[in-house]
This record gives C-alpha cells, sequence and structure tokens, in this order.
C-alpha cells in the first residue's frame, strides 16, 4: 500500500505545482479510463497547466472523450491532442477558459476538429470564411450550433494569443454579420413572397457596427427597405417588417441549443414606438427633424452588414452629413453637458465597484470621450470617422486632437479592460459587466490574463491602475489638447489648429472661444512653476467650468483669481494639494456673479474652499467677537466699519460658495437632498452676519463720539426676514430702534443721541467701497417714514395703546432684538408681546382688514407687466402668500400654542400642524412652496449679482438658476413648470385657509 500511497502523493503534489486546486478530484480525473492512453503523459499535465482553470480544463477534456462516439474517435481526438502542439493549446485552452463552450463539446463532441486547422486563413478569418462555416445551416438550430463552432474557434484564438483583443472583437463582429446573413437567407427561404416584394438591407450599430463586438452582446441594428420595382410601398413595408422581424426571432429565440444572441432594433428612430422598418426617405426625414444628438452619436458606427448592401451603402452615405453636422446643432452642448453625467445612479449601490462598463473609469467613459471628439472633429478631418474605438482614438493621437501620451496610455487600459469583459462573458457565454466577487472566478480570469503568480491579487491591482488612469484622463481628454495648443511647449508634436481648439470649446458649452483661448494662453504659457502648476490644473478646472451653466465666466474669474494671487505660494499649492479646493473653487466662479464679485475683492478668501469645514457658516456669538475686537483696534468708526463690512464680505462670500457647492454637489460629496436644509442655512448666516455687523457698527458709533457710554441704552429690533432669520442675499435688513435715557441723563440730550447713532450708524453702512452695502430699512416703525426713526420704550408703549393697526400686531410677529442693550431689547420684547400674540385672537374685523390688505398688496405692489406664476415673492402661492397665512394663524392662536411664538416662518408652519391648526398636506405644501420660492431668490442673487423676485429672462441666467434647484442642462423648461405646479397648488391652500374660500 505504501507503494501506491507514495505515488499518489508524488502526482498531488505535481497537480499542485501545475495550478490544480483540487488535486484529489484531478487525480480522480486523470484515473478515468477516458484518459488511460494519455495519463503518463508529460506534455498533456503541462499543458492543462497552462491553462486559465487546469481543474476546468481537466474535467472538460474527460466530458469531450468520453462524448466519443466510439473507442476510434476517442483514439483520433487523444492522439491528435498529444501529437499536434496547436490543438492541444487551443483545446486545453478553450475548456480551462469557458465552461459553456465545453459544454457546447460535449453535446457536439465532433466539432473539436474545428480546432485542428492552423492555415494562415484560419489564424485571422473574415466574413466569408464565417459564411462558409454556416453555409451547412438550414434551419435556426443547426445555425446555434454552427455559430458555437465559429465562436469557439475565436475563442481559441482569443485565450491562446493568437489574436489580440481588438481582432477578437473585429472577428465577435465578422461571425456576427455572416450570422446576420445566414438567419437573413432562412428568413427569405421562409416567405419567398415577401422576400420579392422587397428590398431589405440590415445596418449593424453599437459594437457590432464598430467592429468591436463582445462574446455576448445584443446586436444592436437598424432596418432600412424599399420596394421592389412594381410593388406598392406600403406593402413592401409590411412585408420587409415579416422578414426583419422573422430574422431577428430566429437570432434571438431560445432552444435547447441555447439562443445566439437578442437582435436589438430598439435604435431605430423613435426606439420602440417606432416602425421596425422604414424607407430611406423616411430615416432621412427623422434625422433632419426630429434626432437627438445621442442618435447622431449612435450613427457614427452605423454599417451595412446583411441584405441589399448598395441600399445599406445609400443608407449610410445619406446620414453621414448629418452626423457630421451634429456638433453644429442648437442644442449640442445642453446635450453633451447632460451625457457627461454619466447615470451611475441607476447602478446598483452594491454595483457600483464591480461594475465595469459603466462604473467610474469603465469602458464607457473611454468611448464616450472618444465619440465625443469624433463628432467635434470629425467635421473636417476625416480621418477620425471610424466606428472602432481604438481605431479612432488612435487617429485623434495621430492628429493631436489628444496628447500621444494620453491616447497610449487609454488605449492600454482600454485594451485591458475589453480583454477582461471577454474572460469574464467567455466563461458561461452570459451577457454580464460586473466583475465577480468569487476567488476562484478571479484566479481563474487573473490566469487567462497571464497573471500566474498571485493572479487575484495582481488582477485586482491592474484593474485599479487602469480604471484609475481612465478617470484621470476622461476630463483631461478633452482640455489637454487645448493647452498643448496655446502653451507649445514641444515644437513638432501634433497639436490643435486654433480652429479645431474653438471647434472644441464651442462644442463644450464656450460662448466665447476666442477669449476663452487668451485666457488659457495667459495662464499656461511659460516655463514658471505657476504656469507648471496651472497646466496640471486646469485640464480638470476647464470640465468643471464645462459643467456649468456659464464656462466663460468660470475661465475669466479662475484667470483673475490667479493673476491676484499667482505669485503667493500657498494658493497654487491649496489648489494642487488640497483635494477638494480646486473643484470648489470651479464650481464657485463658473455659478454665477456674486460669489465671484465677493471673491475678487478679497482673493485670499479661496483659502476658505480648501478648508473642510471653512464652508460651515460661522455662528452670531463667533462672528459678533471678531467684530468687535477688530473695532477696538481701529483708529475711528470709518475704519472700524471698513473693517467690519469686510468681515461681513468674507462671510458672504463663504455663505454664497457654500450654498452654491451643497446645491451643485462634488465629485466627492453629494448635493444636498433637502433644500429646506440649504434655505435655512443660508437664512441663518445672512441674518447672524448682520446682526454681528450691525452690533460692530453700534459699538463703533457710540465709541467715537461717547467713549464708552452712551448717555442712553439703545437696542437694535430686528423686523420682517431679518427678524424670522430668514435673509437672502440681497435683503435689506428691516429694524427698529428703541433706547431709554440712563438715570439722571437729560431725556432731550439722550433722544438727541440716539437720533445721531442711527444716522452715522445708516451712513457709514453705505459708504462708497469695495464692500457691499447693508441697507437699514426702518420703515415699520410707528407712523411709517412720518414717525422719528428712533423712539424711547414709553413712546412705543404709548403709541402702540393708543394707535396700534393690526398691520402692525402682524409686522410685530417677526420682532426680535438683534443688536445693542440686551435688557432694553427684552424689554420692548414684552411689550409687544400682548400685540402680536392678543389674549383670545384676534376679532372678525381684524382677520377682515388683513385679507383686504393683503388683496390690495397683491393688486398695486406686483409689478407691471410680470407674470404672477413666476414671481418668487408676491406672485400666486409666493413667499407673501404662505407668510400671511402662517401670521394669520400666529395672531389667531398664538395666545395658546406656544409653538407658534416664534418669528420664523416654517418653524411656525411646523407648529400650526402640529397643533392640528392646519392639515399635515396642506402644510408640507405650503411649505414646500416657500422653499421653494425662497431658493428661486437667492439664486436669482446669486446668478445676476443684483437681487430680484422672478426668473431671470435671459437663457444663459436662467440656465443658471435651473442648475442650482438641481435640473439638468436642458431642463428649465421643466423647472418653470414646476414653480407653477408647486406654486398653485400652495395658491390653492392660501385660497381656503387665509381668505376662507
Amino acid at each position: 500500500m505504501t507503494v501506491p500511497q507514495g505515488r499518489r502523493s508524488s502526482t498531488f503534489t505535481r497537480l499542485l505545482r501545475h495550478g490544480f486546486t483540487d488535486p484529489s478530484a484531478a487525480e480522480r480525473l486523470l484515473d478515468d479510463p477516458a484518459l488511460s492512453a494519455v495519463r503518463d503523459d508529460p506534455l498533456l499535465l503541462d499543458a492543462l497547466g497552462a491553462t486559465a482553470d487546469p481543474d476546468l480544463a481537466l474535467l472538460g477534456l474527460v466530458r469531450l472523450v468520453e462524448a466519443q462516439d466510439d473507442d476510434l474517435g476517442r483514439r483520433e481526438l487523444l492522439d491528435t491532442l498529444v501529437t499536434a502542439k496547436p490543438l492541444r493549446d487551443r483545446l486545453l485552452g478553450v475548456l480551462g477558459a469557458s465552461e459553456a463552450l465545453a459544454d457546447h463539446l460535449a453535446r457536439h463532441p465532433l466539432d473539436w476538429r474545428a480546432l485542428v486547422t492552423y492555415e494562415s486563413a484560419d489564424l485571422h478569418p473574415g466574413v466569408a470564411e464565417f459564411e462558409r462555416g454556416l453555409a451547412a445551416a438550414a434551419d435556426p438550430e443547426s445555425l446555434r450550433v454552427a455559430y458555437r463552432r465559429c465562436l469557439l474557434s475565436i475563442a481559441a484564438r482569443d485565450v491562446c494569443g493568437t489574436t489580440d483583443v481588438a481582432e477578437a472583437a473585429a472577428e465577435l463582429a465578422d461571425l456576427a454579420t455572416a450570422t446576420l446573413r445566414a438567419a437573413l437567407a432562412q428568413a427569405r427561404a421562409a416567405a419567398p413572397g415577401d422576400a420579392a416584394q422587397c428590398r431589405l438591407a440590415v445596418i449593424a450599430m453599437g459594437k457590432c457596427g464598430g467592429h468591436e463586438l463582445n462574446y455576448v452582446s445584443d446586436v444592436d441594428v437598424i432596418f432600412v427597405a424599399e420596394a421592389t420595382e412594381g410593388t406598392d410601398e406600403d406593402k413592401a413595408m409590411r412585408a420587409a417588417t415579416r422578414l426583419a422581424s422573422h430574422m431577428m426571432r430566429i437570432c434571438s429565440e431560445t432552444n435547447v441549443e441555447g439562443t445566439i444572441w437578442p437582435v436589438d432594433a430598439n435604435l431605430r428612430p423613435e426606439g420602440r414606438n417606432g416602425p421596425l422598418v422604414r424607407t430611406l426617405s423616411s430615416h432621412l426625414a427623422y434625422y433632419q427633424r426630429w434626432a437627438k444628438t445621442w442618435e447622431f452619436q449612435a450613427l457614427l458606427k452605423a454599417r451595412p452588414v446583411a441584405g441589399d448592401l448598395a441600399l445599406g451603402e445609400e443608407y449610410v452615405d445619406a446620414l453621414a452629413p448629418l452626423v457630421w453636422q451634429a456638433a453644429e446643432r442648437e442644442n449640442f452642448v445642453p446635450d453633451v453637458q447632460k451625457m457627461r453625467r454619466r447615470v451611475v445612479e441607476n447602478i446598483p449601490a452594491g454595483e457600483v465597484d464591480r461594475e465595469l462598463k459603466l462604473g467610474p473609469g469603465g469602458l464607457r467613459d473611454v468611448e464616450f470621450a472618444v465619440q465625443m471628439l469624433q463628432l467635434v472633429h470629425g467635421r473636417s478631418d476625416r480621418s477620425l470617422r471610424s466606428g472602432s474605438t481604438l481605431v479612432a482614438l488612435q487617429a485623434l493621437g495621430a492628429g493631436g486632437y489628444v496628447g500621444r501620451v494620453d491616447a497610449a496610455q487609454l488605449d492600454d487600459a482600454y485594451r485591458f479592460l475589453r480583454s477582461l469583459e471577454h474572460r469574464i462573458q467567455l466563461y458561461k457565454l452570459r451577457r454580464t459587466h460586473l466583475v465577480p466577487e468569487d476567488d476562484a472566478d478571479l484566479r481563474r480570469i487573473g490566469r487567462s490574463l497571464g497573471m500566474r503568480t498571485e493572479p487575484i491579487t495582481e488582477l485586482g491591482r491592474a484593474w485599479k491602475r487602469h480604471t484609475s488612469v481612465v478617470r484621470r484622463l476622461h476630463e483631461k481628454l478633452f482640455y489637454r489638447p487645448l493647452l498643448d495648443a496655446v502653451a507649445q511647449l514641444a515644437p513638432g508634436e501634433a497639436r490643435l489648429s486654433t480652429e479645431a481648439a474653438r471647434e472644441r470649446l464651442v462644442a463644450l458649452g464656450y460662448a466665447d472661444p476666442s477669449a476663452a483661448l487668451r485666457h488659457l494662453e495667459a495662464l499656461a504659457s511659460g516655463v514658471t512653476r505657476k504656469a507648471a502648476i496651472q497646466r496640471t490644473l486646469l485640464p480638470v478646472l476647464l470640465g468643471w467650468f464645462a459643467d456649468s451653466a456659464d464656462p466663460d465666466a468660470g475661465l475669466l474669474g479662475f484667470r483673475k483669481v490667479s493673476d491676484a494671487l499667482g505669485k503667493t505660494p500657498w494658493y497654487l499649492r491649496l489648489l494642487r494639494d488640497e483635494g477638494a479646493a480646486a473643484e470648489n473653487l470651479a464650481r464657485v466662479l463658473s455659478a454665477g456673479r456674486l460669489a465671484p464679485d465677493l471673491l475678487l475683492r478679497a482673493p485670499e478668501a479661496v483659502a476658505l474652499l480648501g478648508d473642510s469645514g471653512g464652508l460651515e457658516p460661522r455662528g452670531r456669538a463667533h462672528l459678533e467677537q471678531e467684530i468687535l475686537a477688530a473695532v477696538r483696534r481701529a483708529d475711528g468708526a470709518e475704519q472700524a466699519v471698513t473693517v467690519a463690512r469686510g468681515v461681513r464680505r468674507r462671510e458672504m462670500f463663504r455663505t454664497a460658495a457654500g450654498d452654491l457647492i451643497g446645491s451643485y454637489g462634488t465629485e466627492d460629496s453629494p448635493a444636498e437632498a433637502d433644500p429646506g436644509t440649504l434655505v435655512d442655512r443660508v437664512g441663518d448666516a445672512v441674518s447672524d452676519l448682520t446682526a454681528a455687523t450691525l452690533a460692530g457698527t453700534l459699538r463703533a458709533v457710540v465709541r467715537e463720539g461717547w467713549g464708552d457710554t452712551l448717555p442712553t441704552r439703545f437696542a437694535v429690533i430686528g423686523m420682517g426676514r431679518f427678524g424670522g432669520h430668514e435673509l437672502s442675499y440681497g435683503s435689506d435688513a428691516d429694524v427698529l430702534f428703541v433706547h431709554e435715557p440712563r438715570e439722571g441723563a437729560d431725556e432731550q440730550e439722550a433722544s438727541k443721541a440716539a437720533a445721531k447713532v442711527v444716522a452715522e450708524m445708516r451712513r457709514l453702512l453705505q459708504l462708497p467701497s469695495a464692500d457691499p452695502p447693508l441697507l437699514i430699512d426702518a420703515d415699520l416703525r410707528p407712523e411709517g417714514r412720518s414717525g422719528p426713526l428712533v423712539r424711547t420704550l414709553r413712546s412705543y408703549e404709548a403709541y402702540y395703546r393708543r394707535w396700534s393697526l393690526v398691520w402692525e400686531s402682524q409686522a410685530l410677529l417677526r420682532a426680535e432684538p438683534v443688536a445693542g442693550d440686551a435688557d432694553l431689547g427684552r424689554a420692548f420684547i414684552e411689550l409687544v408681546d400682548p400685540l402680536r400674540y392678543p389674549a383670545e385672537g384676534i376679532g372678525e374685523d381684524a382677520i377682515r382688514e388683513i385679507r383686504r390688505l393683503k388683496a390690495r398688496m397683491e393688486a398695486e405692489r406686483m409689478p407691471r407687466g410680470a407674470d404672477p406664476t413666476l414671481n418668487a415673492k408676491l406672485g400666486r402661492g409666493g413667499l407673501s402668500d404662505v407668510e400671511w397665512t402662517v401670521q394669520l394663524l400666529q395672531l389667531e392662536h398664538g395666545w395658546t400654542e406656544p409653538g407658534l411664538r416664534t418669528t420664523r416662518t416654517r418653524e411656525a408652519l411646523a407648529a400650526a400642524c402640529a397643533a392640528e391648526l392646519i392639515p399635515a398636506q396642506d402644510a408640507a405644501t405650503l411649505d414646500e412652496a416657500w422653499v421653494l420660492a425662497a431658493r428661486v431668490r437667492n439664486a436669482v442673487m446669486l446668478v445676476r449679482g443684483r437681487a430680484g423676485d422672478t426668473f431671470p429672462s435671459d437663457g444663459r441666467e436662467l440656465a443658471a438658476v435651473a442648475r442650482y434647484l438641481g435640473y439638468d442642462p436642458g431642463h428649465v423648461g421643466e423647472m418653470l413648470d414646476d414653480y407653477r405646479r408647486i406654486t398653485r397648488r400652495a395658491r390653492a391652500v392660501v385660497e381656503e385657509r387665509f381668505y376662507g374660500a
């Protein structure tokens, strides 16, 4: 017993050394009687060890030998296997890589002979060779068998390295062409009457049309037909449709031999909703009038493959001019921007990291980039007009449209990713683009790609390396050649012409390509460290600019910031080393006028963009502390307020930048999902900043005029949006001023001092300066503009007791102390609380008066000619509608519901809902409309740089507002429809809850 055991141990060790993972099972298979003639042949073991999966190859070989008809057949197979190295490598290579093809050989045990020949034509077969291979197939089932036999020969050459990935993909496309022709011939033979009535051409699209097909893929086609002479066109189209449908069924239906592949005709005009077959004139009419950019992109790969090839060539020739004019179409830029936003959201979260085709750095990134460059530059350069990704990429590199090194790296990455895709699909001949998770699968794939030492580890590293290359180059591919064209640092290299550079910039959304090229030349030319770093940064920045509504403004802003800060070491280091800083800067510079204007007045604020917490608003206490400290250090009131306004400008930039980045999102962090959070954050931040600025200004004025102590206690009461913590970027500060003479002070002198403080605060905050002014509006005071700007507490009490009107009680709902003497502020609030939250609520007369005032305001204050459905403040379902509805609830029920005693609209609305004063659905409708209207006002200020209550009329500004609100390019109409729908529903609630309709 020891001898067999010793022999077994020796065999066991040899099998392990040759790559078997289950040597015990392999020993049993080698002991199978079917392999008795070759069991001890060392060439067999070496050949098995060279396969992707020796265990799988051995099992497949045993099955194949056992499936032979007789001993003679088994002997012929094994003798050939041992004596003919080409067959041995091919057959075992296939068996070790594809379980599905091993199954085919077990069902059709004589098909191994297809791998024996080794002639030159066999090395690189074309359509003619494949047609001969399919010629004997007389029905769909025999066509499937013949197809698999041909596929077997392609796979054998592929896994043995006789063909590279591009050649294998081309052979698969040629086999698909021969198969479509055979299937159409069978359909024509089954319906000779239909065949006689029409000329039918089959146009291959997608990877089949591009001569780069996968092992398992839908074959995309378009059908074009014409009537034969003397045949009615309608009859001919019906006949052609029957032939096309039958051809598709022959290829797509599944039987005992499986399926060949689905034939997909959904790229045709109107997709599934359109007729399966059209005439050439019908195709042409559709593409001239209705086609979208992606449809012209798809036509890049159109190629006649079956049926009436002359008609197919007519089709391609007729549509080619439209394809190469696609980049001149009016909607090309938004379409490109939309398509460039890859649809990763549709990939299940657990699969994103394994997705080979659509995932980040995947095949789609390379293919899309190449196709976009073809559409832009293929108009004037016919050398780019190839359906093959790799051929087109080579032409783009040769023509200078893509950097030579970039083209080589992308070529290498694309070949690897396609090889990986082929190996994954080959195993079970199933359509998938997911990299498997099982170690056995990864080991087999790694070994099939030549990774033998640590196949799983090596495969993971190679995959990550190539996807990171694609991710890094995907955006730069569009922009780096633009820099090479203007910098001219490598004489003799092929580079974009000026005209080609302009074409590319226009295609990417730049309205003034000449100016853009001047900016690029200024930024990228020269041999300084600054120019070198900017050449590295600009390809990525340009991509982010192009992703915005105003790329020109983004590039111009970057040049201005760079001119101002380019010599500061920390600036370039920040952009180069802080991952988020460069993208944040690009988003801010290209999103509108306000944030860039604030930044360019003090460019050093760009440092905020690189700090992980730099865009979080700072609280009121922190801001007051900084401003009051600056006031103490200042020489006088003007200098102190200048410093305070500078802090305000910086913090306004911080708030605007955080708002923009939260609204747009970045590559590493998605946009804020709750728009209400963004609105509240801006309202709190701007209100706190305004309060801190007023506190600093008050301290500066008092310090200069009276030293440390004013002869009267003085407080500022925030009103309106200011008191409600709801200020937007362009809001004035609505306030009331109250003072109370100090003990022993002369009342007249105290009043004069208080009035002087108010006048000086307003003057200083509006002085001409690089910083935005802060306008103080005190029109909500007693007697309005006719009354004194500042009153004592007793004066307010006397006025409110005798003369107060209901609108003043309503206005006081927003009153909140914001600066000055805290005790006096609290005393004012105690004074007005009974007015704004009256015991037993307000009466019917007061309610009627409020409704009358609201109706009058709607009629008189709406700007003439304005669309009331699109005015965010006074329009239907806008801010005013929601706020007055909430304030009426506060006046009626605030005395009994503590939650209603707040100056904030959304907080009061939520409290009213919790108290069941308004149904939850109505509250949600009002809240949604209020948040949207508030965001529209913020967006208008951010985009235009000046306040407004209506959507901009300029197309580019309107597009920028849409992007801020979360709409993709080209969806402005959808934004306006959504706004009207949401505010219309809110107005219906207002009619019922406010007007009592």
